[in-house]
């Protein structure tokens, strides 16, 4: 059966072309739409809002983290994360809805 793209859309309404991207990632099938380079809509993980690729961090939590005045750096250290991976949760916030699933 052939895997079902999903309609993405930013906050703005545009349309993204996002495909499915599937790797083994610690033994196990990771799938995902790729939001960014770093963030991601992963089938299964946080309700298909976007997270850091191969976490469980919420892109909402990461927000909220950093609206309580953590660092970028502090989180990126504590999860084990590319701090780059934060800094583009943050710069996504703007065209994505972080409230919604995306697979």
């Amino acid at each position: 059966m052939a895997q079902r793209k999903p309609s993405i859309k930013t906050k703005r309404g545009n349309p993204s072309t996002h495909e499915m991207v599937r790797e083994i990632y610690e033994g196990k099938v990771y799938e995902y739409y790729p939001l960014g380079e770093y963030v991601v809509a992963a089938r299964g993980v946080c309700g298909g809002r976007p997270t850091p690729k191969y976490t469980r961090m919420d892109a909402r939590w990461v927000i909220g983290y950093l609206k309580l005045g953590r660092t970028a750096e502090d989180l990126a250290a504590a999860h084990g994360v590319p701090v780059e991976a934060i800094h583009e949760v943050v710069k996504l916030q703007s065209a994505y809805d972080y409230e919604k699933s995306y697979v």
